[in-house]
Protein backbone atom coordinates (compact mmCIF):
# COMPACT_ATOMS: atom_id res chain seq x y z
CA UNK A 1 0.00 0.00 0.00
CA UNK A 2 1.29 3.45 -0.89
CA UNK A 3 1.86 5.76 2.06
CA UNK A 4 2.60 9.38 2.84
CA UNK A 5 5.21 10.51 5.37
CA UNK A 6 5.16 13.71 7.40
CA UNK A 7 8.48 14.62 9.00
CA UNK A 8 8.04 16.08 12.49
CA UNK A 9 11.62 17.30 12.85
CA UNK A 10 11.54 19.14 9.51
CA UNK A 11 8.22 20.72 10.43
CA UNK A 12 9.68 22.05 13.69
CA UNK A 13 12.78 23.33 11.90
CA UNK A 14 10.76 25.20 9.28
CA UNK A 15 8.38 26.61 11.88
CA UNK A 16 11.25 27.91 14.00
CA UNK A 17 12.87 29.55 10.97
CA UNK A 18 9.65 31.31 9.90
CA UNK A 19 8.70 32.23 13.44
CA UNK A 20 12.04 33.96 13.98
CA UNK A 21 11.86 35.63 10.57
CA UNK A 22 8.46 37.15 11.31
CA UNK A 23 9.33 38.05 14.90
CA UNK A 24 12.46 39.91 13.75
CA UNK A 25 10.25 42.11 11.55
CA UNK A 26 7.47 42.54 14.16
CA UNK A 27 5.02 40.63 11.96
CA UNK A 28 2.21 38.40 13.25
CA UNK A 29 1.52 35.21 11.35
CA UNK A 30 -0.81 32.24 11.09
CA UNK A 31 -0.35 28.72 9.76
CA UNK A 32 -2.62 27.65 6.89
CA UNK A 33 -3.52 23.97 7.34
CA UNK A 34 -5.73 23.37 4.30
CA UNK A 35 -3.02 21.12 2.79
CA UNK A 36 -3.59 18.62 5.62
CA UNK A 37 -7.27 18.08 4.70
CA UNK A 38 -8.34 17.71 8.31
CA UNK A 39 -6.01 14.78 9.10
CA UNK A 40 -6.15 15.07 12.88
CA UNK A 41 -2.74 13.63 13.74
CA UNK A 42 -1.11 16.16 11.41
CA UNK A 43 -3.26 19.00 12.76
CA UNK A 44 -2.06 18.05 16.24
CA UNK A 45 1.56 18.38 15.07
CA UNK A 46 0.79 21.93 13.92
CA UNK A 47 -1.05 22.83 17.12
CA UNK A 48 1.85 21.48 19.21
CA UNK A 49 4.18 23.99 17.56
CA UNK A 50 2.58 26.66 19.73
CA UNK A 51 1.13 28.79 16.93
CA UNK A 52 -1.71 31.03 18.12
CA UNK A 53 -3.64 31.39 14.85
CA UNK A 54 -4.60 28.65 12.38
CA UNK A 55 -6.29 29.19 9.02
CA UNK A 56 -8.23 26.73 6.89
CA UNK A 57 -10.67 26.75 3.98
CA UNK A 58 -12.96 24.02 5.39
CA UNK A 59 -15.20 24.60 8.39
CA UNK A 60 -15.03 20.91 9.33
CA UNK A 61 -11.25 21.28 9.69
CA UNK A 62 -11.66 24.36 11.89
CA UNK A 63 -14.11 22.40 14.03
CA UNK A 64 -11.46 19.70 14.54
CA UNK A 65 -8.88 22.36 15.42
CA UNK A 66 -11.24 24.00 17.92
CA UNK A 67 -11.78 20.65 19.62
CA UNK A 68 -8.05 19.88 19.83
CA UNK A 69 -6.36 23.24 20.39
CA UNK A 70 -6.03 25.34 23.57
CA UNK A 71 -8.74 28.00 23.99
CA UNK A 72 -6.36 30.83 23.07
CA UNK A 73 -5.77 29.48 19.53
CA UNK A 74 -7.70 31.59 17.02
CA UNK A 75 -9.27 29.94 13.96
CA UNK A 76 -9.67 31.73 10.63
CA UNK A 77 -11.82 30.76 7.65
CA UNK A 78 -9.88 31.97 4.63
CA UNK A 79 -12.47 32.27 1.88
CA UNK A 80 -15.78 34.10 1.60
CA UNK A 81 -18.30 31.82 3.33
CA UNK A 82 -21.37 30.26 1.77
CA UNK A 83 -24.53 31.55 3.43
CA UNK A 84 -25.77 28.09 4.42
CA UNK A 85 -22.58 27.53 6.43
CA UNK A 86 -22.84 30.71 8.50
CA UNK A 87 -24.06 29.10 11.77
CA UNK A 88 -21.09 26.72 11.81
CA UNK A 89 -18.77 29.48 10.62
CA UNK A 90 -19.61 31.65 13.63
CA UNK A 91 -19.40 28.63 15.93
CA UNK A 92 -15.99 27.36 14.82
CA UNK A 93 -14.17 30.34 13.27
CA UNK A 94 -13.13 33.38 15.26
CA UNK A 95 -12.45 35.26 12.02
CA UNK A 96 -13.39 34.93 8.35
CA UNK A 97 -12.35 36.51 5.07
CA UNK A 98 -15.22 38.37 3.41
CA UNK A 99 -16.05 40.34 0.29
CA UNK A 100 -19.90 40.30 0.13
CA UNK A 101 -22.02 42.72 2.17
CA UNK A 102 -25.13 40.51 2.22
CA UNK A 103 -23.09 37.62 3.61
CA UNK A 104 -21.57 39.81 6.32
CA UNK A 105 -25.07 40.98 7.32
CA UNK A 106 -26.09 37.35 7.81
CA UNK A 107 -22.92 36.68 9.83
CA UNK A 108 -23.83 39.67 12.00
CA UNK A 109 -27.32 38.25 12.66
CA UNK A 110 -25.93 34.82 13.49
CA UNK A 111 -23.25 36.28 15.76
CA UNK A 112 -26.01 38.09 17.67
CA UNK A 113 -27.95 34.81 17.99
CA UNK A 114 -24.83 33.13 19.36
CA UNK A 115 -24.13 36.09 21.66
CA UNK A 116 -20.69 36.74 20.21
CA UNK A 117 -18.75 39.12 17.99
CA UNK A 118 -17.33 37.73 14.76
CA UNK A 119 -14.11 39.20 13.37
CA UNK A 120 -13.68 39.72 9.65
CA UNK A 121 -10.88 40.48 7.22
CA UNK A 122 -12.19 42.38 4.21
CA UNK A 123 -10.48 41.22 1.03
CA UNK A 124 -9.43 43.74 -1.63
CA UNK A 125 -8.95 42.99 -5.32
CA UNK A 126 -5.36 43.70 -6.39
CA UNK A 127 -5.42 42.19 -9.88
CA UNK A 128 -5.45 38.38 -9.61
CA UNK A 129 -9.26 38.46 -10.03
CA UNK A 130 -10.21 35.97 -7.39
CA UNK A 131 -12.03 37.18 -4.24
CA UNK A 132 -11.99 40.83 -3.20
CA UNK A 133 -13.95 44.05 -3.53
CA UNK A 134 -12.86 46.66 -6.04
CA UNK A 135 -10.95 49.67 -4.76
CA UNK A 136 -13.55 52.21 -5.87
CA UNK A 137 -16.14 50.45 -3.67
CA UNK A 138 -13.92 50.52 -0.61
CA UNK A 139 -15.25 53.52 1.33
CA UNK A 140 -18.96 52.70 0.93
CA UNK A 141 -18.33 49.04 1.72
CA UNK A 142 -16.44 49.73 4.93
CA UNK A 143 -18.96 52.37 5.99
CA UNK A 144 -21.74 49.79 5.79
CA UNK A 145 -19.81 47.15 7.72
CA UNK A 146 -18.87 49.50 10.55
CA UNK A 147 -22.60 49.86 11.30
CA UNK A 148 -23.02 46.14 12.10
CA UNK A 149 -22.83 45.71 15.89
CA UNK A 150 -21.70 42.08 16.05
CA UNK A 151 -18.96 42.42 13.44
CA UNK A 152 -15.42 43.55 14.23
CA UNK A 153 -13.15 44.45 11.31
CA UNK A 154 -9.65 43.34 12.27
CA UNK A 155 -7.89 43.58 8.95
CA UNK A 156 -7.67 44.34 5.29
CA UNK A 157 -6.23 41.67 3.04
CA UNK A 158 -5.62 40.39 -0.44
CA UNK A 159 -4.60 37.28 -2.33
CA UNK A 160 -2.19 37.23 -5.25
CA UNK A 161 -0.89 34.42 -7.48
CA UNK A 162 -3.76 32.06 -6.53
CA UNK A 163 -5.76 32.15 -9.78
CA UNK A 164 -4.10 33.95 -12.69
CA UNK A 165 -0.56 33.92 -11.29
CA UNK A 166 -0.35 37.67 -10.70
CA UNK A 167 2.74 38.09 -8.55
CA UNK A 168 3.05 40.31 -5.49
CA UNK A 169 5.05 43.48 -5.92
CA UNK A 170 6.04 46.43 -3.80
CA UNK A 171 3.58 48.62 -5.70
CA UNK A 172 0.62 46.31 -5.05
CA UNK A 173 1.41 45.90 -1.37
CA UNK A 174 1.93 49.65 -0.95
CA UNK A 175 -1.49 50.09 -2.55
CA UNK A 176 -2.97 47.75 0.09
CA UNK A 177 -1.29 49.75 2.85
CA UNK A 178 -2.66 53.01 1.43
CA UNK A 179 -6.18 51.57 1.40
CA UNK A 180 -5.85 50.89 5.14
CA UNK A 181 -4.67 54.44 5.80
CA UNK A 182 -7.55 55.84 3.75
CA UNK A 183 -10.16 53.86 5.70
CA UNK A 184 -8.66 54.73 9.08
CA UNK A 185 -8.58 58.42 8.20
CA UNK A 186 -12.12 58.45 6.78
CA UNK A 187 -13.81 56.62 9.66
CA UNK A 188 -11.42 57.32 12.54
CA UNK A 189 -11.31 53.58 13.22
CA UNK A 190 -8.17 51.53 13.80
CA UNK A 191 -7.62 48.44 11.62
CA UNK A 192 -4.95 46.27 13.28
CA UNK A 193 -3.75 44.11 10.41
CA UNK A 194 -2.80 44.34 6.78
CA UNK A 195 -2.72 40.64 5.96
CA UNK A 196 -0.95 40.96 2.63
CA UNK A 197 1.49 38.15 3.24
CA UNK A 198 1.19 34.59 1.95
CA UNK A 199 3.84 32.04 1.01
CA UNK A 200 4.45 33.82 -2.29
CA UNK A 201 5.24 37.06 -0.41
CA UNK A 202 7.84 35.46 1.92
CA UNK A 203 10.72 36.04 -0.58
CA UNK A 204 10.00 39.80 -0.48
CA UNK A 205 10.38 39.70 3.29
CA UNK A 206 13.60 37.69 3.14
CA UNK A 207 15.11 40.10 0.61
CA UNK A 208 13.93 43.10 2.67
CA UNK A 209 11.68 44.38 -0.12
CA UNK A 210 8.42 44.14 1.82
CA UNK A 211 6.76 47.57 2.13
CA UNK A 212 6.11 48.95 5.60
CA UNK A 213 2.64 48.35 6.94
CA UNK A 214 2.28 44.69 5.93
CA UNK A 215 2.11 43.24 9.43
CA UNK A 216 0.40 39.88 9.04
CA UNK A 217 1.20 36.72 7.07
CA UNK A 218 -0.67 33.45 6.65
CA UNK A 219 1.64 30.69 5.46
CA UNK A 220 1.14 27.08 4.46
CA UNK A 221 3.12 25.98 1.40
CA UNK A 222 6.43 27.54 2.45
CA UNK A 223 6.15 25.97 5.92
CA UNK A 224 5.49 22.48 4.58
CA UNK A 225 7.76 22.58 1.51
CA UNK A 226 10.51 25.10 2.35
CA UNK A 227 10.11 26.68 -1.07
CA UNK A 228 10.66 30.12 -2.58
CA UNK A 229 7.56 30.46 -4.75
CA UNK A 230 8.92 33.47 -6.63
CA UNK A 231 12.12 31.84 -7.85
CA UNK A 232 10.73 28.27 -7.88
CA UNK A 233 13.43 26.79 -5.69
CA UNK A 234 14.29 25.92 -2.10
CA UNK A 235 14.86 28.43 0.68
CA UNK A 236 18.33 27.36 1.79
CA UNK A 237 17.66 27.86 5.50
CA UNK A 238 14.59 25.61 5.37
CA UNK A 239 14.09 21.86 5.04
CA UNK A 240 12.56 20.23 1.98
CA UNK A 241 11.07 16.74 1.80
CA UNK A 242 8.84 17.22 4.83
CA UNK A 243 6.10 15.38 2.92
CA UNK A 244 6.94 12.36 0.76
CA UNK A 245 5.07 9.62 -1.06
CA UNK A 246 6.26 6.02 -1.05
CA UNK A 247 4.71 3.74 -3.68
CA UNK A 248 5.29 -0.01 -3.89
CA UNK A 249 6.27 -1.93 -7.01
CA UNK A 250 3.64 -4.54 -7.85
CA UNK A 251 5.07 -5.72 -11.20
CA UNK A 252 8.39 -5.56 -13.07
CA UNK A 253 8.58 -6.94 -16.59
CA UNK A 254 10.75 -6.36 -19.65
CA UNK A 255 8.28 -5.21 -22.30
CA UNK A 256 8.25 -3.67 -25.76
CA UNK A 257 8.60 0.12 -25.77
CA UNK A 258 5.79 0.54 -28.32
CA UNK A 259 2.16 -0.53 -27.70
CA UNK A 260 0.92 -3.35 -29.89
CA UNK A 261 -2.42 -3.11 -31.71
CA UNK A 262 -4.88 -0.54 -33.00
CA UNK A 263 -4.88 2.50 -30.73
CA UNK A 264 -7.64 4.92 -29.68
CA UNK A 265 -8.02 7.28 -26.73
CA UNK A 266 -7.55 5.74 -23.30
CA UNK A 267 -10.12 6.28 -20.48
CA UNK A 268 -8.44 9.61 -19.62
CA UNK A 269 -8.98 10.81 -23.18
CA UNK A 270 -5.27 10.64 -24.05
CA UNK A 271 -4.15 9.56 -27.51
CA UNK A 272 -0.58 8.30 -27.70
CA UNK A 273 1.59 8.79 -30.74
CA UNK A 274 3.89 5.93 -31.64
CA UNK A 275 7.59 6.65 -32.03
CA UNK A 276 8.43 4.27 -34.86
CA UNK A 277 12.14 4.43 -34.03
CA UNK A 278 11.40 2.38 -30.91
CA UNK A 279 9.98 -0.65 -32.75
CA UNK A 280 11.79 -3.79 -31.65
CA UNK A 281 13.26 -2.20 -28.51
CA UNK A 282 12.43 -3.23 -24.95
CA UNK A 283 12.91 -1.87 -21.47
CA UNK A 284 11.93 -2.79 -17.94
CA UNK A 285 8.61 -1.38 -16.86
CA UNK A 286 7.48 -1.23 -13.26
CA UNK A 287 3.92 -0.77 -12.06
CA UNK A 288 3.31 1.08 -8.78
CA UNK A 289 0.33 0.79 -6.46
CA UNK A 290 -0.85 4.36 -6.91
CA UNK A 291 -2.81 5.93 -9.75
CA UNK A 292 -4.46 9.03 -11.15
CA UNK A 293 -7.28 8.65 -8.62
CA UNK A 294 -4.67 9.52 -5.99
CA UNK A 295 -2.36 11.96 -7.79
CA UNK A 296 -1.42 13.28 -11.22
CA UNK A 297 2.06 12.33 -12.38
CA UNK A 298 2.59 16.05 -13.11
CA UNK A 299 2.97 16.58 -9.36
CA UNK A 300 5.43 13.74 -8.67
CA UNK A 301 9.22 14.03 -8.52
CA UNK A 302 10.92 10.65 -8.21
CA UNK A 303 14.05 10.53 -6.07
CA UNK A 304 15.51 8.17 -8.68
CA UNK A 305 16.24 10.63 -11.48
CA UNK A 306 16.58 7.82 -14.03
CA UNK A 307 12.91 6.84 -13.71
CA UNK A 308 10.67 7.93 -16.58
CA UNK A 309 6.91 8.26 -16.16
CA UNK A 310 5.04 6.39 -18.87
CA UNK A 311 1.49 7.09 -17.74
CA UNK A 312 -1.14 6.11 -15.23
CA UNK A 313 -4.58 4.59 -15.01
CA UNK A 314 -6.99 5.17 -12.15
CA UNK A 315 -5.15 2.86 -9.73
CA UNK A 316 -1.73 2.13 -11.22
CA UNK A 317 1.28 4.19 -12.28
CA UNK A 318 3.64 2.84 -14.95
CA UNK A 319 7.30 3.85 -14.97
CA UNK A 320 10.23 2.94 -17.20
CA UNK A 321 13.27 1.81 -15.21
CA UNK A 322 15.37 1.19 -18.32
CA UNK A 323 17.72 -1.75 -17.71
CA UNK A 324 16.88 -1.80 -13.98
CA UNK A 325 20.41 -0.83 -12.98
CA UNK A 326 19.29 -0.49 -9.34
CA UNK A 327 17.95 -4.03 -9.30
CA UNK A 328 14.45 -3.09 -8.17
CA UNK A 329 12.24 -6.00 -7.10
CA UNK A 330 8.53 -6.48 -6.63
CA UNK A 331 7.73 -5.21 -3.14
CA UNK A 332 10.32 -2.40 -3.18
CA UNK A 333 9.17 1.14 -2.52
CA UNK A 334 10.07 4.19 -4.62
CA UNK A 335 10.19 7.59 -2.92
CA UNK A 336 8.69 10.72 -4.45
CA UNK A 337 8.91 14.37 -3.54
CA UNK A 338 5.69 16.23 -4.20
CA UNK A 339 4.45 19.47 -5.61
CA UNK A 340 1.87 21.29 -3.52
CA UNK A 341 -1.23 20.29 -5.49
CA UNK A 342 -0.08 16.68 -5.57
CA UNK A 343 0.36 16.58 -1.81
CA UNK A 344 -3.08 18.15 -1.43
CA UNK A 345 -4.76 15.35 -3.38
CA UNK A 346 -2.85 12.68 -1.45
CA UNK A 347 -3.81 14.15 1.92
CA UNK A 348 -7.41 14.13 0.72
CA UNK A 349 -7.30 10.45 -0.30
CA UNK A 350 -8.41 7.88 2.25
CA UNK A 351 -6.68 5.23 0.12
CA UNK A 352 -3.22 6.53 1.09
CA UNK A 353 -1.83 5.60 4.52
CA UNK A 354 -0.58 8.61 6.51
CA UNK A 355 2.52 8.29 8.73
CA UNK A 356 4.54 10.60 10.98
CA UNK A 357 8.29 10.16 11.11
CA UNK A 358 11.11 11.77 13.09
CA UNK A 359 13.98 12.62 10.75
Amino acid sequence: MAYLTFDRAKLKHNFNYLNQLFKSHSIDWAIVTKLLCGEEKYLKEVIDLGIKEICDARISNLKAIKEMAPPDVETVYIKPPAKKNIPDLVRYANTSFNSEYDTIKEINKEAKRQNTTHKIIIMIELGDLREGIMGDELIDFYGSIFELPNIEITGIGSNLNCLHGVMPSQDKLIQLSLYKQLIEAKFNRKIPWITGGTSVVVPLLISRQLPEGINHFRVGETLFFGTDLVHDGPIKEMKQGLVKLYAQIIEITEKPMVPIGEMEANPQGEVFEVDESLYGQTSHRAILDVGSLDISIDYLICEDADVEFMGSSSDMLVIDIKDNARNYKVGDFLAFDLKYMGALTLFNSHYIEKRIIED
